[in-house]
């Protein structure tokens, strides 16, 4: 066991043998961390919450009580190997969060990046590879293998099926089952999603011109128009637009074979 001089633990907070408590930790009462725990500088663990398994959290970050951090995948393949679940800084996870490690078929590692907020009841379950600055409202659910990329947002009450990813910028309406692939700074909303429009509060927060959302409002027309691949890749070709439309473009010509949620 590691624990920093600095670090403050409560007397009627557990911490296992082989622990590793860093410089300014706060533990609080009830709390558990598990042996195979790392926990950077200025980490606080509040009262009752539980952090497990081979799990890594970085700086400044926040878990709130009753959050189960760490703990197996509920994936009945998994037999009890070796898995990672690695968390960045400044995240604030709130209370009755569970985010799970990986699996081994799934790469082997749940990480998640900088400056999210994860609220009461969110879930992440494992190998999810999320971004910086992400948002799960309440009770919002991730199946194993999601990828969401920097700067999205999760609706409350809404489930994300496993391996879709969601692009930079996204935003997924509250009550909303997303079971395909969004676009970069797509708007997604309905019972059973769809591609509602363009996240334009979030694009105008990011400093987006007027010309950028109208070349993203032209290049989603064309998409409503045709096979999302094929015209991706044709107006690929002519190399002249924005790096906004860029981005759409190169995401959905990305690695996954996977269909996208498309517009009404």
């Amino acid at each position: 066991m590691s624990i920093h001089p600095s670090a403050t633990i409560h007397e009627a907070a557990h911490v296992e043998p082989g622990a590793e408590i860093g410089a300014g930790c706060v533990i609080g009462p009830f709390a558990l961390v598990g042996a195979s725990v790392r926990l950077a500088e200025r980490v606080e663990i509040k009262n009752h919450a539980v952090i497990t398994g081979c799990t890594d959290i970085d700086d400044d970050t926040v878990v709130f009580p009753f959050a189960v951090v760490g703990e197996i995948p509920q994936d009945l393949k998994f037999q009890g190997e070796k898995t990672q679940l690695i968390i960045g800084k400044r995240n604030r996870i709130r209370e009755h969060v569970t985010i799970n490690t990986g699996t081994e078929g799934g790469g082997g590692v749940t990480r998640i990046g900088d400056d999210g907020l994860f609220m009461a009841g969110s879930h992440v379950a494992h190998d999810c590879l999320i971004g910086n600055n992400v948002i799960l409202v309440n009770n919002a659910a991730l199946a194993g293998h999601c990828v969401l990329e920097d700067e999205v947002i999760v609706g409350g009450l809404s489930g994300v099926h496993q391996f879709v990813r969601i692009g930079r910028g996204a935003m997924i309406g509250a009550v909303t089952m997303v079971t395909a692939d969004v676009i970069p700074h797509g708007l997604v909303q309905g019972p059973r999603g769809t591609l509602d429009g363009l996240n334009l509060v979030g694009l105008k927060r990011r400093g987006a011109g007027r010309s950028d959302v109208a070349e993203l409002r032209d290049l989603l027309a064309a998409l409503g128009q045709g096979t999302f691949r094929e015209t991706a890749r044709a107006r690929a070709e002519t190399g002249s637009d924005s790096a906004l439309v860029r981005e759409v473009l190169d995401f959905i010509l990305g690695p996954s074979d996977r269909s996208f949620l498309t517009p009404r």
